[in-house]
């Protein structure tokens, strides 16, 4: 491993009893705190699976896709981190077994070994702790997240090397958070510790002790409970911090303030006794703008990952950043395409604005298409991200441009109009030309990460910007195909948007509707809860103006 840098220290965040109890929301606020009390912070999440990115995996089960601006496909809780940090997450940010065994078996057919034996410790553990100083560096303090649960065979190589990090780095270097779950049992009408104890245990026979012990619970922990939590885990009573269940998880930061968490944090790196309180006002104002909405409105959300919210975690949340913007909440109705195929009067009847997100795989892309027309005829605000984008293209070639075979060659190889198709070369983020064919493998062959577009001045998306410069966040193959641009802007679509050196469409619209916007791009990614984003912003504001003149 390389020398640790001088300055950094570094905060380990794991997770025992059960999985999804909120670690990156944990350390995100606990981020907030620390970069409103004036440090600079960065973030990395280290996942256990054998994939070499998230490009590949199957939203139902891990949720989005969250990618960085550099381009890197990584795990939804990067899209935490950006949402509650200023801190910009990259390819440094994400890190998987697959891609650390991939790093370290190239190494070893290059011969950067030396001919010597590869095993898990040292090589593998070193090149986890290698990712780490690369995440973390330049940083005052690096939230490092440890994803799976403590016990889980697939984890032991980041905990061992976590675990002689920290002893490399010095006592005052880093800490250890652990988050637990205690639960209630309803029949016996009391909290259980042992669940906690137990995961603390597992952790202390690896050679970690938890500095901080976050408890997830559902209602009050009892001091009698945190006082037995402390004794039988080896941690001071004032370090073990209750996560209560918030119906607003931007209410997470001050509930880990008034217990002093950040305060823990600074005395553990003896960061100084003058650093000043975190202000906390711009989330405050959050709260009080969600207790002053008042107006409502429904959004479908045409997907086909909808039994999974997780699917479309950022798309959520930049709907609910627009609805504290405007004043408006947003209840967000998930409407599977496959039923809106069968029946969209039924379906949409008493919906206020149409949303259909990203996706791939032909099942459902009819259901969508259904959508967008109802969106067009009914005169209801809709919004198309990426492939939402896409089928608004293919059904105003089929319904008003007279090209009823128009499709998509990712759905139909030999459709009779191709109006969605297959670019073979690109250029990536650096402006290098990249190529690809229906041959190539699916990982790392997509427009990925964040591009220029220009943007048609006196456009309604020009105009939502207030730019004719952006730049966004792409992840798609498929682009539309300029054969029939033409075609379709003399039967009045719009194409309002473009790349800025290939001249592939970005953006199209309706001028005749009262809110028709579909892009390539993916605007949720950029969304934060302070400002919203432009597009979500201007798409919430008109579906409550068409409520109210209703």
């Amino acid at each position: 491993m390389s020398e640790p840098a001088s300055g950094t220290r570094y905060i380990f965040v794991t997770g025992g009893v059960v999985s999804s109890l909120g670690k990156g929301i944990t350390a995100a606020s606990l981020g907030a705190l620390l970069e409103a009390r004036g440090f600079s912070i960065s973030v990395i999440k280290l996942d256990p699976y054998l994939n070499v990115d998230a490009g590949t995996m199957s939203p139902f089960q891990h949720g989005e896709v969250y990618v960085t601006r550099d381009g890197a496909e990584t795990d939804l809780d990067l899209g935490h981190y950006e949402r509650f940090l200023s801190t910009r997450t990259s390819g440094l940010s994400n890190f998987t077994t697959g891609q650390i065994y991939n790093n370290v078996i190239t190494k070893e057919r290059r011969g950067d070994y030396l001919g010597g034996t590869v095993q898990v410790i040292p090589h593998v553990t070193d090149e986890i702790k290698n990712a780490i100083l690369a995440g973390g560096e330049g940083a005052d303090i690096c939230l490092v997240e440890i994803g799976g649960t403590v016990g889980d065979i697939e984890s032991l190589p980041f905990l061992e090397a976590i675990r002689q990090f920290s002893v490399e780095l010095g006592p005052r270097r880093g800490l250890f958070m652990h988050l637990t779950l205690v639960p209630f049992i309803a029949s016996a009408g009391e909290m259980k510790t042992k669940p906690t104890q137990h995961s603390v245990k597992e952790l202390r026979s690896i050679g970690i002790q938890p500095d901080i012990l976050v408890c997830r619970v559902d209602r009050v922990l009892p001091e009698s409970e945190r006082r037995k939590i402390a004794l039988f885990t080896n941690v001071y009573e004032r370090s073990v911090i209750a996560a209560v269940d918030v119906d607003d998880i931007y209410k997470m930061p001050g509930l880990l303030q008034r217990q002093g968490i950040d305060d823990l944090v600074i005395e553990h790196f003896d960061l100084g006794a003058d650093v000043p309180p975190a202000d906390l006002s711009q989330w405050s104002a959050l709260i009080e703008a969600r207790s002053m909405q008042d107006a409502s409105v429904r959004v479908a959300m045409v997907g086909k990952y909808v039994d999974l919210a997780d699917a479309y975690k950022s798309v959520n949340e930049a709907l609910g950043h627009a609805g504290l913007q405007t004043g408006t909440h947003v209840e967000i109705v998930y409407l599977d395409s496959t039923s809106v195929e069968r029946n969209p009067d039924a379906s949409l009847a008493e919906i206020d604005a149409i949303l259909v997100p990203g996706g791939f795989g032909e099942r459902g892309v009819e259901g969508k298409i259904a959508a967008v027309c109802y969106a067009r005829e009914h005169r209801i605000p809709y919004f198309g991200i990426c492939l939402g984008m896409q089928v608004a293209a293919i059904e105003y070639a089929r319904n008003c441009a007279g090209l009823p075979g128009a499709h998509s060659t990712e759905f139909v190889t030999d459709a009779a109009d191709p109006v969605i198709a297959l670019v073979t070369e690109w250029r990536d983020i650096d402006g290098d030309v990249q190529t690809r064919t229906a041959a190539s493998n699916l990982g790392a062959t997509m427009r990925l990460g964040g591009q220029l577009c220009r943007l048609v001045e006196g456009s309604w998306v020009a105009e939502c910007y207030g730019s004719t410069e952006i730049v966004e966040r792409h992840r798609h193959r498929f682009e539309f195909n300029n054969h029939y641009r033409q075609r379709l802007a003399d039967a009045g679509l719009m194409f309002s948007g473009f790349s800025a050196e290939d001249d592939l469409v970005e953006v199209i619209e309706l001028t005749d509707h009262p809110w028709f916007i579909g892009c390539q791009f993916h605007p949720e990614f950029t969304s934060t809860p302070h400002v919203g984003h432009p597009l979500f912003n201007s798409f919430i504001a008109a579906a409550r103006s068409q409520k109210t003149e209703k």
